[in-house]
Parts: C-alpha cells; sequence; structure tokens
C-alpha cells in the first residue's frame, strides 16, 4: 500500500496500538550476529511476558500487555512516533479531512500527565475554557497518572452529547479546575478569511484534506471584494497551527511562489532526499505577504513560512515558532491499524533544519498577555519535548514561544503590527525586495 506522509503535531487525537510486524531479508555474517543479539533480547521479552501472564495477582489482557509494550518501545523513540490501532487509525483518516468526532484538543504527554497544546476553534474544548499548557490530571474523576496517552484519549472519546468532567492544572491558578464538556462531532474549517479595509486576512488552522482548496477559495473571495489596485496585500495567519499534511503545506506554499524548492526531506539514508517544488503561478499575483507564527506554529506551518522567508516571498511577523521539523510516515497495517512512525527530517529551500529551532521571524513582535496570563507559561517548543531529535541548528535557546493570540482583534498587537506593515505605518515598514517580483531567480 503507499505510504502517506503526514506532519500532524501531536499524535494526542491519534491513539495508538497495533501489533509488531517482522519483515526479513538475507543478512550477511555481521548481521546475523547483531540479529542473534536481538532475538536473544526478544527472548528476554517472551519470558517476561509469560511470566507475567501466569503469575500477575489478576489476570491480566495480554492485547493490552503487547499494546503497552509496542508503544513504550515508540516513544523512547522520540514524542511523534506511535502505533494506531484499527479505530485510532480510523479516526486518524477522519482527522485529516477535516471532521472527527470527540472535544477538539491536541494533547501530548509530559510527566505522566496530558498536556494540551491547544484547543481547536469552535469545539466543546474551546467553548468550555480549555486552554494551551494545561495538564489533565483527572477525567471523570480517575487519574490520568499511570494511563498512557492512548488510554487517556480514548477515555475522553465517546458518543455525541455524552458529558465528561477534565479536572485541570493550569499554571498560576490557585486549585485545580474542573471543566464538564459535552462531546460532539469537531468539524474543523481549515481556512477562515476576511476583508479588512484594503487588506485580505487568512487565517489557516490546521493543514487538511480540505485547506488548499478553502485557501483558493478565500483568495478569490478577497479579490471579488477588493480591486486589485487597492488591495494592499494579505496577512497569512499561522499562529497557533499545529499542522497537518505535507501535501497540504506544499500546495499552500505553492499558491505564493512562481517557481523554486519549497522543502526537502532527508532520511537515515543519505539518498533518500524527496524535495518538493513550486509551480508556475502565484494566486496572489505577488501582492505583498506578511505570515504570522507563534509558538503554537508548528510543521507543516513551518514549511510554509520557512518556504516564503527563504524566497523572500513574505515577511514573517511575530515570534520563534514551535520548531518541528519531523516527517511521519503513516504504514498501513492491514486490520492491524498503522504504525506512525519519524523517518525523516525537513529542511528548507536554504538548506536550514527547523527541528528544535524553528523560525525566527523577520520582524519580531510580542504579543502581550493579559494580567490572568502573567504568571502562565504559555511558552512552546519542540526543544521542551522529552526524548525530542536534536536538530542540527538546535542551539541552547531552543524553539518556541508564548503560544497566544488574544480573542479581540483589537487586542491582537502582532496582526495590527501586520497591517500597520502592509499600509507602511511602520517606522521599518520594509519588505523583502522581491515582494511583489514573485521567486528570485
Amino acid at each position: 500500500m503507499i505510504r502517506k506522509l503526514s506532519l500532524l503535531f501531536a499524535g494526542a487525537l491519534l491513539g495508538a496500538s497495533a501489533m509488531v510486524v517482522v519483515q526479513g531479508a538475507p543478512a550477511s555474517s555481521a548481521n546475523n550476529a547483531a540479529g542473534s543479539d536481538t532475538y536473544k533480547q526478544l527472548a528476554i521479552f517472551g519470558d517476561i511476558f509469560e511470566r507475567v501472564r501466569a503469575q500477575y495477582v489478576t489476570p491480566p489482557e495480554d492485547k493490552k500487555l503487547v499494546e503497552n509494550a509496542i508503544n513504550g518501545m515508540l516513544t523512547s523513540l522520540d514524542p511523534h512516533s506511535s502505533y494506531l490501532n484499527p479505530e485510532a487509525a480510523q479516526d486518524m483518516r477522519v482527522q485529516t479531512k477535516g471532521e472527527f468526532g470527540g472535544l477538539g484538543i491536541e494533547v501530548t504527554m509530559d510527566n505522566d500527565l496530558v498536556k494540551v497544546i491547544a484547543p481547536i476553534d469552535d469545539t466543546p474544548a474551546s467553548k468550555a475554557g480549555v486552554m494551551a499548557g494545561d495538564l489533565i490530571t483527572q477525567i471523570d474523576g480517575t487519574e490520568v497518572r499511570g494511563m498512557s496517552l492512548n488510554d487517556a484519549v480514548d477515555k475522553m472519546r465517546g458518543p455525541v452529547n455524552t458529558p465528561i468532567e477534565l479536572t485541570l492544572v493550569r499554571q498560576g491558578a490557585d486549585k485545580p479546575i474542573k471543566l464538564k464538556i459535552t462531546r460532539d462531532i469537531v468539524k474543523v474549517r481549515a481556512v477562515r478569511y476576511k476583508v479588512e479595509n484594503d487588506i485580505g486576512y487568512i487565517r489557516v488552522i490546521s493543514f487538511t484534506e480540505q485547506t488548499y482548496e478553502d485557501l483558493q477559495k478565500a483568495i478569490k473571495d478577497i479579490q471579488s471584494k477588493v480591486p486589485n489596485d487597492k488591495l494592499k496585500g494579505y496577512v497569512l495567519d499561522l499562529r497557533l497551527n499545529p499542522g497537518g499534511l505535507l501535501d497540504q503545506a506544499v500546495a499552500v506554499s505553492d499558491a505564493f511562489l512562481d517557481k523554486g524548492e519549497i522543502v526537502s526531506t532527508r532520511g537515515r539514508d543519505p539518498q533518500d532526499v524527496t524535495r518538493f517544488d513550486a509551480r508556475s503561478g502565484d494566486l496572489t499575483d505577488g501582492k505583498p505577504l506578511i505570515v504570522l507564527v507563534n509558538g503554537g506554529s508548528a510543521s507543516a506551518s513551518e514549511i510554509v513560512a520557512g518556504a516564503l522567508q527563504d524566497h523572500r516571498r513574505a515577511t514573517i511577523l511575530g515570534t520563534q515558532s514551535f520548531g518541528k521539523g519531523s516527517v511521519q510516515t503513516i504504514i498501513p497495517l492491514g486490520e492491524s491499524g498503522s504504525l506512525r512512525l519519524t523517518t525523516a527530517l525537513y529542511y528548507t529551500p536554504s538548506g536550514k533544519s527547523i527541528q528544535g529551532k524553528g523560525i525566527t521571524p523577520d520582524i519580531v513582535v510580542e504579543q502581550p498577555l493579559p494580567a490572568e496570563f502573567k504568571d502562565q507559561d504559555v511558552t512552546r517548543g519542540e526543544s521542551e519535548l522529552k526524548g525530542h531529535i536534536k536538530g542540527k541548528e538546535e542551539d541552547d535557546k531552543g524553539s518556541g514561544s508564548p503560544a497566544y493570540v488574544p480573542q479581540d482583534p483589537k487586542d491582537d498587537v502582532q496582526l495590527n503590527e501586520a497591517f500597520k506593515l502592509l499600509r507602511g505605518e511602520m517606522a521599518n515598514a520594509a519588505f523583502p525586495p522581491n515582494q511583489n517580483k514573485g521567486v528570485p531567480n
């Protein structure tokens, strides 16, 4: 079956479990020796497995034992590799289509607790007040500590219109917060947009199968509402965008480029390099473009920002992005689900790895935090994740920055600075030389 590349930022909504599949191949004597050692270790595993089955104080579930063992193997590699059981694999397929069931939160595991990366707009979680950085300690009164991420996600799933209670620990809060949330079908709009007088504002929320199509519609509608000679340019908002499908990131980048490399991926084998190039045709006719990023901009978002920055097609404004520069390949395992495995790192057109570093904006604009968030840690970055792959560009500063965007656009300093820049109202209102000329030769 064809492998499908994905850059989903955090596998929380994706569950994980499957069975190990070992494919044999002719081996040299050296490989045989190494294989002999491997089989000895597997024999130890089999011995322990049988002893647990036979002697543990209560009869364990064989399937759960195997799944947890596999999950332990994968989580020891990096934070983004995981197994998807058949149900979770189906959920992932539904999610990448832009619709899935649940609460609407992206989560990961942090010190044995479930950590919220970000709630998705207009979902039960966001409406209930779940915030990025919250730690989920209890689900319907059951302690999360001791659960795997997949177990916790499974427990949060359930039929539509059924209630669930989450207990959250929030930085700066005096005591745990209890929220009652009603499960619902989560429909994610990949792109939102509006006309701000003489500027087209486009926010890409996630990179699903619908993103490029929605982007095309947004640009076309903006152009129909604002005459070309009046349109100052576009703001492409990638803040709080956790990523998604690689092909959609390439397509979104291509929408603003005429030619040149968009991104390349490089695997373990030095010869394993895949390059993605832009096709002729800039949907915005070379209009000035500003891209907004912050600590919530990850993976596919960073591909877009990196490509447009390297080609000097856009001015990147905001704060350091998340720094997730790894590629996950979804490997189908038939009826057993799928394996989500990190197989490569991606590089911007200039050859820089974003892993553990992120995209550095051309213009750094900090987003002031409201008083109630002053004592909270809202900084997000790949370099903070336990067991992350250390990137070639990673330094002591690490990656990431505060992942916060005010709900009221009037309070959004980064957005308003972008508008001023497009209108020439900023003192440093300078665009890259090729902003109006497409990609340089």
